[in-house]
């Protein structure tokens, strides 16, 4: 099995960048593949259909949550939601901000020996 070429590492990234729904990271990945020789054409079709493959799951939440308010009320208490539970929605997306603007604002001074810039 050979290495992934720099072009394909920034279009996968593009595409898992579109798939968690990470500006910067898009942005960043755009630029990594624009410096890799990916023309804009070849871009917008790997935006594009990433975007698509990302709504599928997307279009599946939306029908269930249609199909959840198709249903009657509960009749007994609801357990809470452990998750949200544990911690603050506003830390998490707090920690989430600040993991993000630690790894974009961190340039590296060069490539790594294996020639990976980002992911």
């Amino acid at each position: 099995m050979s290495e992934l070429s720099s072009r394909e590492r920034a279009l996968i990234g593009l595409g898992a960048a579109l798939g968690s729904n990470c500006v910067p990271c898009a942005e960043h990945h755009i630029k990594l593949a624009r410096a890799a020789g990916v023309d804009d054409e070849a871009l917008r079709a790997a935006v594009s259909l990433a975007d698509t493959i990302r709504q599928v799951p997307a279009r599946k939440v939306l029908q269930a949550a249609n199909e959840a308010l198709d249903q009657p009320p509960p009749s007994e208490p609801v357990a809470s939601c452990a998750v949200l539970d544990a911690k603050p929605v506003a830390a998490t997306l707090d920690a989430m901000t600040d993991t993000l603007r630690q790894a974009l604002v961190a340039e590296a001074p060069a490539k790594p020996a294996g020639g990976r810039s980002c992911c």
